[in-house]
């Protein structure tokens, strides 16, 4: 089973990952959503969302934009960061799982990329 997280606005998937409202969790077994549950964001500090996530079991991280820090500590931990996602979480993670969701490389201090960002 893998686990992904989708940080999110209820359910869109928000723009920047360290103030969402929410994380939805996906589990996820033969390519199919099996389960799903929404946690509340603990707070942003730094370093402490990828661990948490980490934690938790998550394997991918699905999300609008990303600090480098942040992506930095998921690769370190062997997740799957994907940025530059919009629209609703759930759509999102059946792209993810037919292969057609994307990451864009998305890093949100560099905002030259307009449109990345959600301006």
């Amino acid at each position: 089973m893998i686990k992904i997280a989708v940080a999110s606005e209820n359910e869109m998937i928000t723009e920047h990952f360290g103030h969402c409202a929410n994380f939805n969790i996906f589990a996820v077994e033969d390519n199919q959503i099996v389960k799903s549950e929404s946690i509340p964001n603990p707070g942003h500090r730094p370093g402490f969302l990828p661990n948490f996530l980490n934690d938790l079991g998550v394997n991918v991280i699905i999300s609008g934009g990303m600090g480098g820090g942040a992506i930095d500590i998921f690769n370190e931990k062997g997740i799957e960061v994907i940025v530059g996602a919009s629209g609703n979480a759930k759509t999102a993670v059946e792209a993810y799982l037919h292969g057609s969701l994307k990451s864009t490389g998305s890093v949100c201090h560099k905002h030259q990329h307009h449109g990345e960002c959600g301006e």
